[in-house]
C-alpha cells in the first residue's frame, strides 16, 4: 500500500518540492508496486527486509520512468533486478515452508 510516507520519500528522491502532483504520484507508485508485486511477488513496501527494500527500489525506478514518459523502457532496463528479485523472493518462500 502506497502511503503518504512513500509518496513523500519518492518526492524526495525526485527532488520534487511542491504537493500539487501528489495524487498523480500516489497513482503511479500504486501502479508500479502492483506491476512489481504482480512479477515478483508479495513484499511490503515500507518493509525492512532485503527483498523488501529491493522490490522497493523497482516500485521508485518504475515510477520514476512513468513520470518522465519513458515507461516502455522499464522492463528492458530492469529485467536483470526484476529477475534477481523475483528469484531471491521465491527461494525466501522455499525456505518459510520447511
Amino acid at each position: 500500500m502506497v502511503t503518504p510516507t512513500i509518496v513523500e520519500e519518492f518526492k524526495e528522491r525526485m527532488h520534487i518540492a511542491h504537493s500539487g502532483e501528489d495524487d498523480n504520484l500516489k497513482r503511479m507508485l500504486s501502479s508500479s508496486f502492483a506491476y512489481i508485486k504482480s512479477v515478483c511477488g508479495e513484499f511490503n513496501l515500507s518493509g525492512e527486509l532485503d527483498t523488501d527494500l529491493r522490490a522497493k527500489e523497482l516500485v521508485f525506478e518504475r515510477a520514476r520512468y512513468a513520470y518522465n514518459d519513458a515507461l516502455e523502457y522499464f522492463d528492458k532496463n530492469f529485467l536483470s533486478d526484476i529477475h534477481t528479485l523475483s528469484f531471491d523472493m521465491l527461494k525466501d518462500d522455499d525456505h518459510a515452508t520447511v
